[in-house]
This record gives structure tokens, C-alpha cells and sequence, in this order.
């Protein structure tokens, strides 16, 4: 008796059209969500390789043809403070089908790295 309840509860198919109501939404959401992540990362990893490019160009000293240099005042007269922009494009990346047609080919991100160049006088 048990066992033919259990089986009739087992082949019913009772409640599928429900789960898949709310199946497709909350895989878009999820979806949605990820492509956000995605996209995050992917801006703020090319922002640390901006801001490393510029660390180690104003240590080294060998500097781009795109970076700007913003002179700072230095209390010490012997001292020479420079503000070393550099910038780095950089394209986000996708994952839902389809999004390059409403953003775009590819979404192209332009982010700055800061560091402080010391030169001695």
C-alpha cells in the first residue's frame, strides 16, 4: 500500500509547469547577476593593471608618450614632486547572448592609474 503512494507521488506530475514559471526568471536573474560580476572584475582588474603600469613606470623612470604629468609643490626646496596619469583601455566582457547587439560590438573602458614621481634636484 506504502509502496504504490509512494510511486503515484513519484510519477505525478504534478507542479512542473509551476517550477518552470519560476525557473526561467530566476535564470535570467542569474544570468543578469553574473554578467554584472563579470563585468566588475573585468573593469577592476584593468584599473590594478593601470595603477601597476603606472607604479613601476614612476619608479623606472621609462615613461610613455601617453602619460601626463601634473607638477606638484614640495615643501623641500631640493625636491621635485610630479603626479605621474597614466591611462589604459581595456574591453569588458561578456556572457549573455545577445548583449552585444544592444551595447555594442565590444564595450571599450578608458581607466587611470596615479603614482608620485620623486626626482631629485
Amino acid at each position: 500500500m506504502k509502496i504504490s503512494r509512494f510511486t503515484t507521488l513519484i510519477l505525478s506530475e504534478k507542479g512542473n509547469i509551476e517550477s518552470a514559471l519560476v525557473l526561467i526568471p530566476l535564470l535570467t536573474l542569474f544570468l543578469v547577476a553574473s554578467q554584472i560580476t563579470i563585468t566588475i572584475h573585468g573593469r577592476n582588474m584593468t584599473k590594478i593593471s593601470a595603477q601597476d603600469g603606472a607604479s613601476t613606470r614612476a619608479i623606472s623612470g621609462n615613461f610613455d608618450e601617453t602619460d601626463t604629468f601634473l607638477h606638484i609643490d614640495s615643501p623641500d626646496p631640493h625636491q621635485n614632486l610630479d603626479l605621474l596619469i597614466s591611462h589604459k583601455k581595456g574591453f569588458l566582457p561578456h556572457i549573455m547572448p545577445g548583449l552585444e547587439k544592444i551595447m555594442g560590438s565590444k564595450k571599450e573602458i578608458d581607466v587611470t592609474g596615479v603614482a608620485i614621481v620623486e626626482n631629485q634636484r
